[in-house]
């Protein structure tokens, strides 16, 4: 009866210690900051460019000159109404004219490049002639030479041949002694003439085979220079460009209108030399407005020339599929870049706001986090990843710094080099409370 006791007593003890440790467990996981994850994923990392405009005169058309001639005077100025064929500006003729002498000056020295080439090209080629008859004729002589050897060489051979024939004819007064002397004598000549001849052959076949390769070195293609071509195409080139000063020169430096409209804007001044671009910009009542948006460093990476975007002016609810026409750096905002959309005729109205938007689907990355879960210091950029260990109270969660490389994001999405995450990382992206490197966490699955 007393074991029966102590059995049940001892169940009663491990029942209460298992309770004792239920409890623990809870109330030491209920202190743990609760915490969220999530795995990598494989993404496309999209980028949206939005961004508000207002809708411009249409008729803006640029004036554009030789960049880098310099201006003498300014004729018209911003607000003025000019017709076609009126001046705008002057160019300094005495700076033209010593830009094209300029022009002229490296179209010759390129010219007499191309000669030199030229010249060169025809000393070469003479030369390969020379070199090829020469070693055609070393052809010739060493085919002439070889094979007298080898026709002195067979000579002997047949002569030797028929010596011995003679001595199995003819040999009676001979002893056997002197006989067999004289047998094996004719057979060692013999012999040793059928050893020369193959030798004169082989050295023949040997001296024919080193000619006929000094004529094939010489046959052999010479290697591509691109040197000719280059130097001819920037002779072309410089060619137009000179006509070009030259028109300018016969106007005698004026620059005019070629169209009626209203000077707008003006990116010249006196004194100073035309820039890669629009010098001035004029209206055109007669074309449709255009639609303008500031882009800054960041937007200019997804829109440029030529891309096709969204456009949505107030006041209605319709998207409209447009291209971009007009793109370059802002005058007037220094590290912005201005754009103007070409509308439809009878669209919009100046003053008019609106709004740009286009969509860049991006590279498609195999290692994609969200931004969120990054925690970026001036030095690097890491994550907290999840990790499972075995604790006092059985398996636990722990917490790991993991810093990454991010080489793409967006709103949703960074895209992280290398392979210091894998597709089962567990990375934590939020929690109830705050925590560190080597903190036992609680995870929400």
């Amino acid at each position: 009866m007393s074991n029966k006791k102590i059995i049940i007593g001892f169940s009663f003890f491990l029942v209460f210690m298992w309770l004792c440790t239920l409890i623990s467990k809870s109330v030491y996981t209920t202190r743990l900051p609760m915490v969220s994850t999530i795995s990598p994923e494989e993404k496309y990392i999209e980028h949206k460019v939005e961004v508000a405009g207002i809708v411009v005169e249409g008729g803006k058309q640029a004036v554009t000159s030789l960049p880098g001639v310099k201006v003498k005077t300014l004729i018209a100025h911003v607000g003025d109404r000019v017709e076609e064929g009126d001046i705008l500006f002057q160019i300094d003729l005495d700076d033209l004219k010593e830009i094209i002498k300029e022009k002229q000056r490296q179209i010759n020295s390129l010219q007499l490049q191309v000669n030199t080439i030229l010249e060169n090209q025809e000393l070469e080629e003479q030369k390969k002639e020379i070199e090829e008859e020469r070693a055609r004729e070393d052809y010739n002589t060493t085919a002439r030479l070889e094979n007298t050897d080898v026709g002195r060489a067979a000579d002997r051979y047949a002569r030797a041949a028929e010596d011995l024939d003679d001595f199995y004819e003819d040999n009676s007064g001979m002893d056997e002694e002197t006989r067999n002397q004289t047998q094996q004598e004719l057979l060692d000549a013999l012999q040793s003439a059928a050893y020369a001849e193959a030798d004169a052959k082989r050295d023949r076949d040997q001296a024919m085979k080193e000619a006929e390769r000094n004529v094939e070195d010489i046959l052999f293609p010479d290697a591509n220079d691109a040197t000719l071509s280059v130097t001819q195409l920037q002779i072309s080139e410089l060619n137009a460009d000179l006509s070009k000063y030259l028109d300018i020169l016969n106007q005698e430096g004026n620059i005019k209108a070629k169209i009626g409209g209203m000077i707008t804007d003006i990116y010249i001044e006196a004194g100073g030399r035309i820039p890669d671009g629009a010098s001035m910009m004029l209206t055109d009542d007669n074309v449709p407005c255009q639609f303008k948006v500031i882009l800054d460093k960041e937007q200019k990476k997804y829109v440029g020339f030529g891309d096709e975007v969204l456009v949505k002016l107030d006041g209605s609810s319709k998207k409209m599929d447009m291209t971009i026409d007009y793109f370059s750096e802002s005058q007037s905002m220094p590290g912005s870049f201005e754009t103007l959309i070409n509308l439809p005729e009878g669209t919009g109205v100046p003053g008019l706001s609106g709004t740009l938007s286009c969509s860049n689907i991006g590279e498609k990355y195999g290692c994609c986090i969200p931004p969120l879960s990054i925690i970026e210091t001036d030095t690097r950029s890491y994550v907290y990843v999840l990790r499972e260990r075995e604790g006092i109270l059985g398996k636990e969660y722990y917490v790991e710094e993991v810093n990454v490389k991010v080489v793409d994001k967006n709103e949703n999405w960074a895209a992280i080099e290398g392979s210091t995450l894998d597709m089962d990382s567990q990375i934590i992206l939020s929690a109830d409370k705050e925590f560190g490197k080597g903190d036992i966490v609680r995870w929400i699955n």
